[in-house]
């Protein structure tokens, strides 16, 4: 890579490091750029060992997650840790001939059973360490610039071993996990989805690059659209809720409190209730059955005469 494409890295990488959202940034991050870059200043083939890359960037996030949140290595630590990773993985591949289309099947297979994992996996709860006092959350600006510089340079030196695998190598990698340590599971799981778009680009690029490497590029770059945009897209078209309609308003003349008739939800008032069980009144009193005063005009028992004995 030539010192101009490696300040052009340096300033795109610094543009999505400025990114916060976790998602965003993934998606930002899985742009072909570097590879573009890669494939312009050096002019490798992509065959099967640059598909497999795309898994070497997923392991590289893998390790350095594994390594900090579980080892509790230091980020930079960690970062070497999972460069380390990709280049023993750039050279066992390169030693060996891998076909585009084995390769293709291989990458595609895995991809599948991660997504199919991620469904099955329980929700990951992210752990936020707040930043400590006097110590801002991210790095100051400068050190950003110094640390993709040093990447990109450190990458040029690496090309005489990683070859043909530097078109992948994980540019931003050191970077965007420094940035996104404290959401590096959920940051994982969202490139992982989003490298389906690179395996498209790679795919295009590697079947049209006897032809012309502009043509080449604007393929690749057109299959990593169409592929990023059906991986983004609901599943599901949101349905609008139905929400049933509002009662109208009561009469300002009816009576107020529980005796006013309430409305069903379709704005209609119920049916009237039921009258409760019919009670037959009660048989008026005889003449023979009402009580007759007392001495003191009140109302006595009701004593009836009783029949006395017949004489015969």
């Amino acid at each position: 890579m030539t010192l101009s494409a490696v300040l052009l890295v340096t300033a795109v990488v610094w543009a999505v490091s400025v990114i916060r959202s976790v998602r965003l940034r993934a998606l930002v991050y899985s742009l072909p750029l570097p590879m573009t870059l890669a494939l312009i200043s050096t002019g490798y083939r992509v065959d099967g060992p640059q598909v497999l890359g795309v898994l070497g960037l997923n392991l590289f996030f893998v390790t350095v997650a594994i390594t900090y949140r579980r080892l509790r290595w230091p980020i930079l630590l960690a970062d070497g840790a999972g460069i380390a990773v990709y280049v023993a993985l750039s050279a066992g591949l390169l030693a060996v001939r891998v076909p585009f289309e084995v390769a293709l099947a291989g990458v595609l297979v895995l991809w599948l059973a991660a997504m199919l994992l991620r469904r099955r996996a329980r929700p990951h709860v992210t752990v936020t360490e707040p930043p400590t006092a006097g110590r801002p959350g991210g790095l100051p600006p400068l050190l950003k610039l110094v640390v993709i510089f040093v990447g990109a340079v450190l990458t040029t030196l690496l090309g005489a071993v990683l070859r043909g695998m530097v078109v992948t190598f994980p540019y931003s990698g050191v970077l965007v996990a420094v940035e996104a340590r404290r959401q590096l599971h959920e940051f994982s799981w969202h490139f992982a989805r989003n490298s389906l778009a690179l395996v498209g680009f790679l795919t295009a690029y590697h079947y049209l690059q006897d032809v012309s490497p502009a043509v080449a590029l604007g393929a690749g770059w057109a299959a990593f659209a169409l592929v990023a945009a059906v991986l983004h897209l609901p599943l599901r078209p949101r349905q609008p809720r139905r929400t049933p309609p509002r009662p109208p308003p009561a009469d300002p003349g009816s009576r107020p409190g529980p005796h006013r008739r309430r409305r069903s939800a379709a704005g209609e008032p119920p049916a009237p209730r039921r009258p409760g069980r019919h009670v037959r009144p009660s048989r008026p009193l005889s003449a023979e059955d009402t009580p007759l005063p007392d001495l003191f005009g009140r109302a006595g028992p009701i004593e009836r005469p009783r029949p006395g004995p017949r004489c015969g």
